[in-house]
């Protein structure tokens, strides 16, 4: 899969962008803050519905505008898919696929499917917990699509859940969307365990492959105990425990179990990565998690885009080694970087040059 041209209006600092690229390696080429990065996320909200920098819509809208658009053409398959999204700050998006609008534009989901290195993946490591669930369920979303249906249902019961408990209402109004969020959450913590199944040799060998000593490893640390990757269990065993701790959700009027109170476990040996991990390992434990994405769409029979957002600066030769052999390994690969130093000798592709919403082939 390769994205064949991408068209911005009214995107961050873009007024108007057209570029068309080729499959291989895309280079861009910029300082800091000329807008290299911006064009990273415009792909990586096609791929996502969100951005990977930020939690709201608003700031992707350049400013004095009403909306942003991002207009893709995916090829895929002798299969070119036109996509077309209308980001608005104030309401609700709209979407196309080959100009035909849809109901939600959760149907964009899967026809790009983009895997991201880039500095902020150090947060996975060292950051809140809610970083490595958004590391799942993302990873969850680009595999199979339906269960972002399932995400968005989960997150509105338990802001509704929520809301009645803080207003001390009567457990007549809250019977219903403990249902909800049993039947959801069961599902998501289901799906994140069997993708933590499927991804951990992976991780496991990617890690072993940076040259590290130690044996990495992932676990998952679940609100719901015995929690299984059959979502029904899950299901029963959420309404047992929400039975159980009635007077303590209401007295603190939050929900105290499911899938937003979980944690993706990293491991290095005997210890947690978190407070641990050197910072050369934990470099080795992001690095090793998007290749172990990455090499889960390989083996599920697709090939995804690949983007290394400003990380070779940040990497040591022996991880930019393992990165450039993916690299060169993709179908279609965007690299973006500060100055043309920081990149590898071996890296060879179309070069773009960037400054402030101008992108100029080189």
């Amino acid at each position: 899969m390769f994205v064949s041209h991408l068209s911005l209006t009214d995107f961050r600092s873009y007024s108007n962008l057209e570029l068309s690229f080729k499959p291989g390696q895309n280079i861009f080429i910029g300082e800091n803050g000329e807008g290299k990065t911006n064009i990273i996320e415009s792909l990586m909200y096609l791929a996502l519905l969100s951005s990977h920098r930020i939690s709201s819509d608003q700031p992707l809208v350049k400013l004095g505008a009403e909306r942003a658009y991002v207009r893709a053409k995916v090829e895929s398959e002798e299969r070119t898919t036109l996509v077309e999204l209308e980001i608005n700050a104030s309401k609700a998006n709209r979407a196309k696929v080959n100009q035909n609008p849809v109901r939600s534009q959760k149907e964009l989901i899967g026809i790009a499917k983009c895997i991201c290195f880039s500095p902020e993946d150090l947060d996975l490591v060292r950051g809140d917990p809610s970083e490595r669930r958004s590391f799942l369920d993302q990873l969850l979303v680009q595999r199979s699509p339906r269960l972002a249906g399932v995400i968005s249902d989960y997150e509105r019961a338990l802001k509704q859940r929520n809301s009645l408990l803080k207003s001390r209402a009567p457990q007549s109004s809250l019977t219903p969307w403990d249902e909800h969020l049993a039947n959801f959450g069961g599902e998501v913590i289901a799906g994140r365990l069997k993708l933590i199944s499927e991804i951990e040799p992976l991780f496991r060998e990617a890690y072993k492959n940076l040259s590290e000593k130690k044996v990495a490893r992932l676990g998952y640390k679940s609100s719901v105990t015995n929690a299984d990757t059959n979502k029904d269990e899950n299901k029963e065993r959420i309404l047992a425990v929400i039975a159980e701790i009635n007077p303590q959700e209401r007295e603190r009027g939050i929900s105290l179990i499911g899938p937003h109170r979980d944690d993706l476990l990293l491991n290095l040996g005997d210890h947690p990565v978190k407070g641990y991990a050197s910072h050369g390992e934990s470099w080795s434990i992001a690095l090793a998690l998007r290749l172990a994405s990455y090499q889960l769409f390989i083996e599920d029979g697709d090939k995804p885009i690949l983007i290394l957002d400003d990380v070779f600066s940040e990497l040591d030769e022996n991880r930019r080694e393992k990165l450039i052999e993916i690299s060169q390994s993709a179908e279609q690969t965007f690299i973006t970087v500060a100055v043309e130093n920081d990149l590898p000798k071996s890296i060879k592709g179309a070069k773009f040059k960037v400054t402030t919403g101008k992108v100029v082939p080189l």
